[in-house]
């Protein structure tokens, strides 16, 4: 006789505890990519321009679909298990060299990862697991900078850069004026 199927109050309650817990992990890891890839973005586009990358960017075009994956996940495997690593270094103690290598790792990935995918996104998105991640992958984003703190953060940052060309611009006179003279 087949063993009648068990529902979720059946489980012990460490493992019905566990899937909120991992689902709040991996939205934290996620967000902090979605962070490092708000405020590293104007970044990517100007190292886009340096000619290495023009080079690079052929290099990758002449690839397969499945190479161009396999190229794209290398700073992932690479960079990605800096995030635990920081937020260890950061629990004992080391919040400055957890803070730095969180944000040098993550700064390395995004730029290098935001590169590969920019180049090879046409033969990426023929891979149907890929192509089915990404779509994923930017409703999530476009959930998260559709909140309400999200949209008040970047209002500010807006404001902020806005006030810091004016206070560049008047810096930029007064040194005119003063060499004028």
């Amino acid at each position: 006789m087949a063993e009648p199927r068990r529902t979720n109050g059946d489980r012990p309650w460490p493992r019905r505890a566990s899937g909120p817990a991992i689902a709040a992990i991996a939205a934290a890891w996620f967000l902090v990519d979605a962070v490092f890839y708000a405020v590293i973005h104007p970044l990517a586009m100007r190292v886009a321009r340096l000619p290495a990358f023009a080079a690079l960017g052929a290099w990758v075009r002449g690839l397969g679909p499945y190479t161009t994956l396999a190229l794209f996940l290398v700073p992932v495997v690479v960079f990605e298990p800096l995030k635990p690593v920081a937020l260890y270094l950061a629990a004992t103690g080391h919040v400055v060299d957890g803070a730095l290598l969180l944000a040098v790792g993550e700064t390395a990935k995004v730029l290098i990862v935001e590169r590969l995918f920019h180049v090879g996104r046409d033969k990426l998105m023929t891979i149907p697991a890929f192509a089915w991640s990404h779509r994923v992958a930017m409703r999530w984003i476009d959930w998260l900078t559709s909140l309400p703190p999200w949209q008040a953060v970047r209002r500010r940052v807006r404001a902020i850069r806005a006030r810091a060309r004016i206070v560049a611009m008047r810096l930029r006179q007064r040194i005119a004026a003063w060499r004028a003279d």
